[in-house]
């Protein structure tokens, strides 16, 4: 599988990050952006200065307003805006490999960002990416690693080898069910546990937390056709520790808001997005999922940080295993 040429589609900070991981892996790589001041931008000055500040890009990178010809397309926009992104260009897409790097379920449908490329281009062959990574270490060439899930393990080894670089390690996946879902539902617990810090209920708290969002999400991923296993890696409890404890988690800092009582900010947060299509999943699988539940009541302002914990510590007792 000769994957040279690559287009990144979504010019903002993850996807000129992922631009830069690709480039120094020697691909030649076209980053797809809608305004035209940010390809100017990356044209002229190898700077994508309005999302990722003065770091300087690879010379293998260049900017476009439209999709090239390309062997591997990544999209990186926000989920909810992924259906918009992939029809005018859908096409293109036809039998090519394309990446799914954003972390959410889509409003309305309830979907998979692969199950909306099989909507917009079934031909399609989707791979998803997912781990803790943040856009501005990757694009720094700080030590990152992550997953890269797909149906076909030959062929998804081919495109997690084209991606990696000396400092971006990417381990192949077949779980791309548990991926996707890994990756879109630790975004709801990191606000939860940003709330909890707001509220200033201890680390202690903040554990309980998480450790009882990884079962949970056990629990739903399973359910839905996922392995457990997904869940002890990168993809799951890497991703779920590094978004629920660092102030670099958009998720995280909205939750920080919320649990102090304060206004949100405009910080895209997907969680926050999420929450609710999660809540119609875990109800539609019929999964109990009282921290899912509980994200969506503090999202709507319905209770409080500390009242909505005390609920969940009047829960009946049961085993930690259930």
């Amino acid at each position: 599988m000769a994957l040279e040429r690559i287009a990144v589609v979504g010019a903002g900070a993850w996807g000129t990050a992922l631009a830069q991981a690709a480039a120094i892996a020697g691909r030649s790589v076209t980053l797809v952006g809608r305004d035209p001041a940010v390809i100017d931008d990356i044209n002229r000055n190898h700077r994508n200065s309005a999302h990722l500040g003065h770091q300087l890009l690879s010379e293998r990178i260049s900017g476009a307003l439209t999709l090239p010809d390309a062997e591997l397309v990544i999209l990186a926009v926000p989920a909810q805006a992924s259906r918009a992104a992939l029809q005018p260009i859908a096409a293109g897409l036809a039998h090519l490999p394309v990446v799914l790097t954003a972390k959410g379920l889509e409003h309305g449908t309830l979907k998979r960002q692969s199950e909306v490329l099989a909507d917009v281009s079934p031909t399609a062959i989707p791979y998803v990416l997912s781990g803790p990574s943040f856009a501005a270490d990757v694009a720094a060439g700080r030590p990152t690693a992550v997953t890269l899930a797909g149906d076909d393990p030959e062929q998804t080894s081919a495109v997690a080898a084209a991606l990696a670089g000396p400092t971006f390690r990417l381990y192949a996946a077949d779980d791309r069910l548990g991926v996707e879902l890994a990756g879109a539902l630790k975004n709801v617990y990191a606000v939860g546990c940003g709330a909890v810090d707001g509220a200033g209920l201890g680390a202690s708290a903040r554990a309980a937390l998480l450790a009882r969002a990884f079962a949970e999400l056990t629990r739903l991923v399973v359910r839905m056709g996922g392995s457990a296993s997904t869940l002890t890696g990168l993809a799951g409890l890497g991703d779920l520790t590094l978004s629920c404890t660092s102030t670099q988690s958009r998720n995280y800092r909205y939750g920080v808001s919320l649990g102090r009582g304060e206004p949100a900010g405009s910080d895209l947060a997907e969680g926050v997005l999420t929450a609710p299509v999660a809540q119609a999943l875990a109800d539609q699988v019929r999964i109990d999922a009282p921290l899912i539940d509980a994200v969506n009541l503090l999202i709507e302002g319905n209770s409080s940080i500390t009242e909505i914990v005390a609920g969940l510590m009047s829960r009946p007792l049961k085993r930690e295993e259930d």
